[in-house]
């Protein structure tokens, strides 16, 4: 058996055992909706992450391994933008749950366009690709407040149960983005990433079936029936009852456009963050004082939170695909994979969640807690301190190559900092909010995500590898010994190559038509012709340049070995058509000195360790290891600007946090 299936059985056992014990401890605590509302959103999130850890991955693999090949900021850009929509549409969703649908029928409805998305994905395409991705947009949007505020309803005003009731909730959405990446994200770098996004489908469904059968129950009693506002609103001669699921259709087309044009979702957000900030503190004026202030403090604290998760969800884009170019990731021997260090966050999350629950009780009841601005301070220095320790580990590296004890180490502080925020946020917006609008401050709340999901793009793109640079760079010159390879690869030809200059938009004059006119046919056919730089290297008019310089001094070739590991798993497929992918995805082509490798005739097939081992000592290898360098440089050097930069913004809060707490009027 795999190793990543190994550690998922394990996960799988530990986590049942966990949840039973957790529930076990607390059923005489708390009312028996939260336990079933905790099963259906971790479910709903075993889901979103399970697409969430795999996104990415998915778009920048190759062709061969079955993504689209998308460069970083592409893939940044579409990522940002998906974040940022899930995070916008709670709005719409929490304004229906108010107004039309009740909490209930905004949960099922949500839950059923996310599970038709999953599935959507699983059709591997690039246009199948962005209605997935839009269905799962809107259908979060109708979920994700809702949820939330139907927990707040079991708990009145005032209740010390409330903080502790929310962690042990948000420890079920960790529980979920913990079994994902281990289960869906496994499963997709492993089988194929369509199947990633089935197995994210089918936990969908299952927390559908959960909320139905305690519907049914009875355990929900008379809360989430009706909506708050009970307005019989008309539009168009349609009736409340009809409006949310027209609206839906609308909302898919301008989410799939969106997403394809994902720069101008920052547009939008700068114009809707402002609206809703401007007509918040509009509303607030007809309020009486203290409920004033509690709003105030709901947009104060809502911009310092969007800081905080700028910087944290880089997790799933510029962090993951820095653990997957620049993280050691065998550990004890053990290869692990890419999408496993997406569920350390949510391990330590199912960690310390019952210990802060426990501590925020204790402090409670003690009248020592701290205000929230304290908490939210809090959790932003643990954050920069996060980065820093990053760090940390560019003293250890090896190759390019960092211990993956210093990103566990980020991932140990982040969680600590998003404990001391994220769930002290959601508790704290059923607490200050007036009671009509308490779902549309919750989807407000969670606009602060999607405006940080859209600015991490902009951050995640300092991080892009632009191998046209680095190999310019005199870090990569003074890295690579071979100066026959290293002075070839600085070639305007293979550099308009690599800066993906054949993708000629309208309009624009044809970068590749200078060899043209100096009739070098070979040139111009290379410049239009793009590969990774990997696939460059191995080309034959490139090899046959490489040759050409040496002179005779050494002698260039195409290597290619066959991995053992992958063959005889290909080789199980029933499939033909599936079975030739996979054979094809089997084989590594690298550029070598060695002609050992270069008969295409007598292909070696080599144990995947060994094959890692050989290849790291070719030509290719040496080049690659020097790019590594350059792009852990390149990181790092983003990373601690933000780590200071979150630091100061936790000092900046708990300056403030005295005048805050004053308008806070007595919650905590």
């Amino acid at each position: 058996m795999n190793p990543a299936y190994k550690l998922m059985l394990i996960a799988w056992v530990a986590v049942a055992a966990w949840v039973a014990f957790v529930i076990f401890t607390n059923r005489k605590v708390h009312p028996r909706a939260l336990f079933a509302l905790f099963m259906v959103e971790l479910w709903e999130r075993f889901s979103y992450y399970g697409m969430r850890a795999i996104l990415v991955l998915y778009m920048t693999s190759e062709l061969i391994n079955g993504g689209f090949a998308f460069d970083d900021a592409k893939a940044y850009g579409v990522y940002g933008a998906y974040g940022a929509l899930v995070y916008l549409t709670p709005i719409i969703g929490g304004y229906f749950a108010d107004r039309m649908m009740g909490f209930r029928k905004a949960i099922v409805w949500g839950a059923l366009l996310m599970a038709a998305g999953q599935f959507t994905l699983f059709l591997d395409n690039q246009t199948t690709f962005f209605i997935g991705l839009a269905l799962l947009v809107v259908g979060n949007g109708f979920f994700k407040p809702n949820i939330s505020s139907m927990i707040g309803k079991f708990y009145p005003e005032g209740d010390p149960r409330r903080d502790g009731a929310f962690t042990i909730f948000y420890m079920g959405i960790n529980i979920g983005a913990f079994l994902t990446p281990l289960t869906c994200g496994a499963i997709g770098e492993i089988e194929g990433w369509r199947w990633g996004f089935l197995t994210a489908g089918v936990g969908m469904l299952l927390g559908w079936v959960i909320f139905q059968w305690a519907k049914g129950g009875g355990w929900f009693e008379e809360y989430g029936l009706k909506p708050e506002g009970n307005e019989d609103i008309r539009l168009l001669g349609m009736n409340s009852k009809v409006i949310p699921y027209v609206v839906t259709v609308l909302l898919i087309g301008i989410a799939w456009l969106l997403l394809k044009n994902d720069d101008v979702v920052d547009i939008m957000l700068l114009v809707v963050g402002g609206g809703v900030l401007a007509y918040l503190l509009y509303s607030s004026t007809k309020y009486e004082e203290a409920q004033k202030h509690r709003i105030w403090v709901i947009v104060i604290l809502l911009l310092f939170t969007t800081v905080f998760w700028t910087f944290f969800e880089l997790a799933g884009s510029a962090m993951n695909l820095f653990t997957e170019r620049n993280v050691n990731k065998t550990l004890n021997g053990m290869e692990l994979t890419t999408t496993f260090f997406q569920a350390v966050n949510p391990f330590f999350i199912m960690v310390f969640a019952p210990v802060y629950s426990w501590m925020w009780i204790k402090l409670a009841k003690a009248d020592k807690e701290p205000a929230a601005p304290y908490k939210f301070a809090t959790g932003l220095v643990l954050l920069g301190l996060g980065f820093l320790a990053l760090n940390l580990g560019k003293g250890a590296a090896v190759a390019g190559l960092i211990p993956a004890f210093f990103l566990v180490a980020l991932y140990l502080l982040h969680t600590l900092g998003e404990l001391a925020l994220s769930p002290v946020g959601l508790s704290l917006v059923t607490k200050l909010a007036p009671v009509k609008i308490v779902a549309f401050l919750m989807g407000i709340w969670f606009l602060s995500s999607s405006i940080a999901h859209q600015a991490g793009k902009h951050i995640a793109r300092f991080t892009a590898i632009q191998e046209s640079k680095i190999l310019t760079g005199e870090t990569f010159q003074g890295c690579m010994e071979d100066d026959i390879l290293r002075d070839a690869v600085k070639d305007p030809m293979f550099l308009d190559w690599l800066a993906d200059n054949h993708d000629i938009k309208k309009g624009e004059t044809d970068p590749c038509q200078k060899y043209l006119s100096d009739g070098d046919s070979t040139r111009y056919m290379l410049c239009h012709d793009p590969q990774s730089l990997d696939g460059s290297l191995v080309k034959p008019e490139f090899i046959q340049h490489l040759n050409e310089k040496a002179a005779g001094a050494r002698t260039y070739y195409a290597g290619k070995i066959q991995i053992l590991e992958s063959k005889e798993k290909a080789e199980k497929i029933k499939d033909e058509k599936a079975r030739q992918k996979a054979l094809d995805a089997s084989y590594v082509t690298f550029l070598t000195v060695n002609p050992e490798y270069s008969d295409p005739a007598n292909v070696k097939i080599i144990p995947k360790q060994e094959a890692r081992t050989m290849t790291d000592q070719t030509a290719s290898g040496k080049l690659v290891s020097c790019l590594r360098e350059d792009s852990l440089v390149l990181a790092l050097s983003v990373f601690r600007k933000l780590g200071f930069f979150a630091i100061g913004c936790g000092v900046l809060l708990f300056l403030i946090g005295p005048i805050i707490a004053r308008w806070m009027h007595g919650i905590k």
